[in-house]
């Protein structure tokens, strides 16, 4: 089976054997070759043309893209700490006076065409602050540890606070 330029021909018909190949002479009744040309805007479908999606641009479907947004998060999340500054609490105040460690991932999924976003992190925060202990203003220091916190679960959290008692503050909490 011959069909001219481009056409299948089964070996098993001239030699017997099982297999076929694609023929690259062109004949004179073959149908002539494809010519490559550029597209113009007019010639996208206008589905394509002005696309809706939040993915990238071949993604346009927005079926799974995911985006790693830790280079901003992490400085970010040390600046919001930052800004806090002091906080008030009914015997005292605390302010953040370091974060020792910042570790973890953010990142932005798109899945059928919708934004999730989401975050794992690891704190450990340097605080000092002012107490009023017995009667007397005291002046301590400690770390708060988050293990781990992530998106949807900051509403369960619960994170144990270390503190370093000056010495005088200590003896008054033992008597």
């Amino acid at each position: 089976m011959e069909s001219g330029a481009g056409g299948l021909v089964s070996s098993s018909e001239k030699e017997g054997a099982s297999y076929t190949y694609w023929v690259r002479k062109i004949t004179e009744d073959a149908a002539p070759l494809p010519l490559p040309r550029k597209l113009n805007p007019e010639d996208l479908p206008p589905s394509q043309s002005q696309s809706s999606t939040l993915a990238s641009a071949w993604n346009r479907a927005g079926t799974w893209e995911e985006k790693s947004l830790s280079n901003w998060a992490t400085p970010r999340i040390k600046e919001l700490l930052f800004s806090l500054g002091s906080i008030q609490f009914s015997f005292g105040r605390a302010e953040v006076e370091d974060v020792t460690k910042c570790v973890g991932d953010a990142f932005m999924v798109i899945v059928r065409n919708k934004k999730r976003v989401g975050y794992t992190y690891e704190l450990t925060l340097k605080v000092k602050g002012e107490w009023i202990i017995q009667g007397e203003k005291k002046f301590i220091g400690g770390h708060i540890d988050v293990p781990e916190f992530s998106f949807g679960e900051l509403d369960d959290l619960q994170v144990p606070l270390n503190v370093d008692f000056d010495l005088n503050t200590f003896e008054l909490l033992e008597n």
